[in-house]
């Protein structure tokens, strides 16, 4: 039972069902006009609203007809039964959806026990790069949507982030330990001032000291004097920066020529990923400036 000194959301929209689910709103009320399947609550202008309760039966219904069950058949079950098969099947097929409504529901509730949970058992079956790759990152792609809609607030978004950076952490320093077995060069990663979204750069991290090189990890909001620091003890670096907000799409091109001018040398590139990365202008793209549409792209090159 959840405690509502969390002040957690407990009452959603028919568009919150929409952008948790994938379906889109026309049809769930075709499934509630037809099938039953939902039960909303109304307003005193008889607006629509569900309960959390409502909000994990729809996740299950349509896990289950993705599976291939038809809306008819799972609308003669009750919930109770819609539960157990939704955990008989799941399988291969399933796992990853299953796993990222598993983790939107932890973050929804502030539950750390069901993201941990949920992480064990997807861990008892794949190894980290792959839970990373196949579920983290078209999460964290959704809850980036779902934040933008107004669905989920920035204190649900932190927290799930939060948990993903303690597993990252984690991994992390296991590979951190190690000699690096590769010495050509040492990669810095950091992310500009004002930017604050680390997890994609920290994911980065983990995958280069797994490719056997030495990394700098800076971190959020440095300045490009801190950046020119490096290069009094490390003779060839690659920087690494994930532009997720900052620079703005306006300040971004200048941002690029500041960091030619004052970093890359003949023994020093520099390599961007993010969301910005869509304005950076061409022309100030060189030999020494790379740009990567993800992180497999990226990783990729190592």
């Amino acid at each position: 039972m959840i405690n509502n000194v969390y002040n957690v959301k407990t009452v959603f929209s028919i568009k919150d069902l929409e952008n948790l689910s994938g379906i889109k709103a026309h049809t769930i009320r075709i499934w509630e006009k037809r099938y039953n399947v939902l039960q909303p609550m109304r307003s005193d202008t008889n607006i629509r609203n569900y309960d959390l309760q409502s909000l994990q039966k729809l996740l299950n219904v349509v896990l289950l007809n993705d599976y291939g069950y038809k809306i008819s058949r799972i609308a003669e079950h009750s919930t109770e039964k819609i539960e157990l098969l939704v955990r008989e099947i799941i399988s291969e097929k399933s796992t990853k959806n299953h796993a990222i409504n598993a983790f939107k529901m932890a973050m929804i509730n502030f539950d750390q026990a069901l993201f941990f949970n949920t992480y064990n058992s997807l861990l008892s079956e794949k190894s980290f790069r792959d839970v990373f790759y196949e579920i983290v990152i078209p999460l964290m792609q959704e809850i980036g949507l779902l934040w933008q809609a107004g669905t989920i607030t920035p204190a649900q978004e932190h927290f799930i982030t939060f948990l993903i950076k303690q597993k990252l952490l984690l991994n992390t320093e296991k590979l951190q330990i190690l000699e690096p077995t590769k010495t050509d060069k040492v990669y810095v990663l950091y992310l500009p001032e004002n930017e604050i979204h680390e997890l994609g750069l920290m994911y980065l991290n983990y995958e280069i000291l797994l490719n056997g090189y030495k990394t700098i990890y800076l971190g959020e909001s440095v300045p490009i004097e801190s950046l020119k620091d490096m290069k009094k003890y490390f003779d060839t670096i690659v920087y690494v920066s994930y532009l997720t907000v900052e620079p703005t799409k306006d300040a971004i091109n200048n941002y690029i020529e500041e960091i030619t001018t004052n970093i890359i040398d003949s023994n020093s590139r520099v390599c961007f990923l993010g969301r910005m990365i869509e304005f950076i202008d061409t022309n100030n793209i060189s030999d020494k400036i790379s740009v990567y549409n993800s992180i497999s792209d990226l990783v990729e090159e190592l």
